[in-house]
């Protein structure tokens, strides 16, 4: 048996169908991230690369388990398996590097989103900070730095995330201390990718970002879709407006 990388997705759109997930979504459309398979023609087993982020479908197959991107330079990544064989075959393949964790989906529903409250959130911020969209200085200071780096990491470039991504931030004296922005992109949105720095957590900074990139997003007619890692970040989606789906199983892999 083999592993095929996959161009044409249209193969694998059995074996994702009906996942709700919007980095799915941009790898099969193209966008972003890497398909494998079993076979070519008439694949049994799937798995979609992007970002942090690994998905598995279809019949459970070790050797799609172990396989890596010979682009993908982290040792860090997520697997998110869509049945219990392939928890089962992650947990036997990574041993001790697999953490077993709970994530939280959120509802993708269109037109829930109070326009009125998203602008006062963004007024409200003290005035000690502003509030302002990724341009290309922004850019590269957020690339720059360890904490906010996610924010625009799965972009080629700045000319890229400008072609594609969105993002607003939060400066205090210049400097990002908080920011929203596409983790990925597909078709009809982005995912979001919420990030502040750790001295200056508990003040609103988040909501703000989140509260103006959302803004942004329904201007331009992209849905601005969340995940959520923990609890904490459920109610951040909840205070903008977002409403909690279901959590599901991932797996957290420290020697990818």
């Amino acid at each position: 048996m083999s592993v095929y990388e996959i161009s044409d997705t249209k193969c694998l759109e059995k074996l994702f169908q009906g996942w709700q997930e919007t980095l799915i979504w941009s790898c099969m459309q193209g966008c972003m991230g890497r398909a494998y398979a079993d076979d070519i023609t008439n694949p049994k087993s799937a798995q979609i690369v992007i970002g942090d982020f690994c998905f598995f479908a279809g019949k459970a197959n070790k050797e799609l388990v172990w396989n890596k991107p010979d682009d993908c330079k982290s040792n860090f990544i997520i697997m998110i398996p869509q049945n219990n064989e392939w928890n089962e075959l992650i947990e036997q393949t990574y041993k001790e590097s697999a953490t077993k964790v709970y994530r939280y989906a959120i509802k993708k529903e269109r037109n829930i989103f109070d326009i009125v409250k998203l602008k006062k959130v963004v007024q409200d911020i003290k005035k000690t900070f502003n509030i302002k969209m990724i341009d290309k200085d922004i850019f590269n200071q957020v690339i720059k730095n360890t904490w906010s780096q996610d924010l625009c990491s799965q972009f080629n470039d700045y000319e890229d995330y400008k072609k594609r991504g969105i993002g607003a931030v939060v400066l205090e004296d210049g400097i990002v201390v908080s920011g929203a922005s596409s983790y990925i992109v597909y078709n009809e949105g982005i995912e979001i990718e919420i990030d502040t720095r750790k001295d200056y957590r508990r003040k609103g900074l988040a909501l703000a970002c989140g509260a103006k990139l959302i803004l942004e997003c329904l201007n331009k007619g992209l849905y601005p879709s969340w995940d959520a890692q923990n609890k904490g970040s459920v109610a951040l989606a909840e205070k903008l407006g977002y409403h909690f789906d279901k959590e599901y199983i991932a797996y957290e892999i420290v020697d990818y």
